[in-house]
């Protein structure tokens, strides 16, 4: 049985994070605009709508310069405020046997937790996804500060 590996870090923030948890939860179809630095080029409805639980959305990004895609499904937490993005098809899935990305929103801090399994031994740690993630944040939340 493949062993399920993890990578975790935190990012501080600078915006209100409630405003913070809410917008990924509810509004990550404007993240194109509002974190331009790391070439996300669209987010869009697969299937279901924006707000669903188990809708399925489609992110087209540019990481170290080949554009990507990635099948989310998303599960949310209201009492943890924590929102967990399932790889549900996409490039990653070229690499990982199931990769899932776990935000936590605790006072300043966005917890990030990315939990995968490898489809075989010589597959590296999703690093440059963590590092895309943490870019967005950066951001978003330096959009969220801009505009109250």
């Amino acid at each position: 049985m493949a062993q399920v590996c993890v990578l975790e870090t935190t990012v501080q923030l600078k915006s209100c994070p409630q405003k913070f948890y809410n917008f990924l939860k509810s509004q990550s179809q404007h993240i194109p605009n509002k974190a331009q630095s790391e070439n996300v080029h669209a987010v869009e409805i697969h299937k279901g709508d924006w707000n669903t639980p188990g809708s399925i959305k489609i992110w087209k990004f540019t990481i170290e310069g080949k554009e990507e895609i990635f099948k989310e499904r998303i599960e949310v937490d209201e009492v943890n405020k924590t929102i967990t993005y399932v790889a549900a098809g996409g490039n990653v899935l070229e690499l990982y046997k199931s990769y899932k990305a776990i935000v936590k929103v605790e006072n300043q801090i966005l917890k990030l937790r990315i939990e995968y399994e490898k489809l075989n031994d010589d597959t590296l740690p999703p690093k440059k996804y963590q590092q895309f993630i943490i870019n967005i944040v950066r951001d978003l939340d330096g959009n969220l500060v801009k505009t109250g």
